[in-house]
């Protein structure tokens, strides 16, 4: 038992430890923003400017605004995101001027500084994939960091708050219009090239805001509740939560179990439930984070 209690402490210990003072948070803040954007600005000056890739947001306007008139994309970049930050500073305040200015003028920067590096392929397919990950990682960073780059996503936070269209919605229907605009000004081909970027984009996201830490969370409803309980206490060492359930077809009140567990640990669990319940009826799906004492701390 005092075992059980210095195990706690030093879990509460390791979660105060974790806890960062605000000035170190915003200073990882700043750094996870400017690595974030320069990837972005790499991947984008690399991959998406020559072969006229423009995959949505600010940065595809600027790559169809370059292709027609020769301007800079860091240019138009900073043209677009500067009356962008000032309509949302307006109207959603300091709170978020705080999170979105140094992004909005930092990326530009970066994509005006990387604007000559020579691009290393001239395969559509090739740079429209590496740099939709190259963005994703860059973006991803930039979000772990709590912050932003300004860009058409304010535009569809805006549209969100004010017409009540889903936010998922607003920022699939801006990057749609900037890809089929692509697809009318440049090639169809362009556009189609455009949404490989973009899907790989949001799964690197995805990525890097997860990582590879996939678990597995399992729901066990059985007549023997308690035995399966002990055992996965007991045997396998791991938590587990008890949902109160009723049977769609008897309505009769049954216990559901709630286990969540590492990938290598999904047959011995399996194996547990069956020697402890044969009959029991067993869910096992991914989750994609979990946060808590004996996982990742929160």
């Amino acid at each position: 038992m005092d075992d059980q209690k210095v195990k706690r402490s030093g879990t509460t210990n390791k979660r105060k430890a974790r806890a960062m003072n605000p000035r170190a948070e915003s200073l990882l803040s700043v750094v996870l923003l400017l690595a974030g954007s320069f990837l972005i600005a790499v991947s984008f000056n690399l991959f998406l400017v020559p072969l006229g890739i423009a995959s949505g947001g600010v940065s595809g306007i600027s790559i169809l605004v370059n292709h027609e008139t020769g301007i800079q994309p860091a240019y138009t970049q900073w043209a677009l995101n500067v009356p962008l930050f000032l309509v949302g500073l307006w109207l959603l305040g300091k709170r978020f001027a705080l999170k979105t200015a140094l992004g909005s003028f930092v990326l530009p920067l970066l994509v005006l500084v990387t604007s000559n590096w020579t691009p290393p392929t001239n395969n559509a397919m090739l740079a429209s994939i590496y740099g939709g990950i190259g963005v994703g990682v860059g973006l991803g960073l930039v979000f772990r960091g709590k912050a932003s780059t300004g860009g058409l996503d304010l535009a569809a936070q805006l549209l969100h708050r004010y017409t009540g269209v889903r936010l998922g919605l607003a920022v699939a229907a801006f990057d749609g219009i900037v890809i089929a605009s692509a697809g009318i000004l440049i090639a169809p081909e362009n556009a189609l090239y455009a949404l490989v970027g973009l899907f790989a984009t949001s799964k690197t996201i995805d990525f890097v805001q997860t990582g590879l830490a996939i678990s597995k969370v399992a729901f066990v409803v059985s007549d023997h509740p308690e035995a399966i309980t002990q055992t996965v206490l007991h045997d396998l060492d791991r938590g587990l939560t008890k949902l109160d359930g009723h049977g769609g077809y008897t309505g009769e009140s049954r216990a559901v179990l709630m286990i969540v567990v590492g990938r290598g640990e999904v047959s011995r669990l399996k194996s547990l439930v069956r020697a402890a319940d044969p009959s029991a009826f067993v869910i096992i799906s991914d989750t994609a984070e979990v946060l808590g004492e004996g996982f990742q701390l929160p």
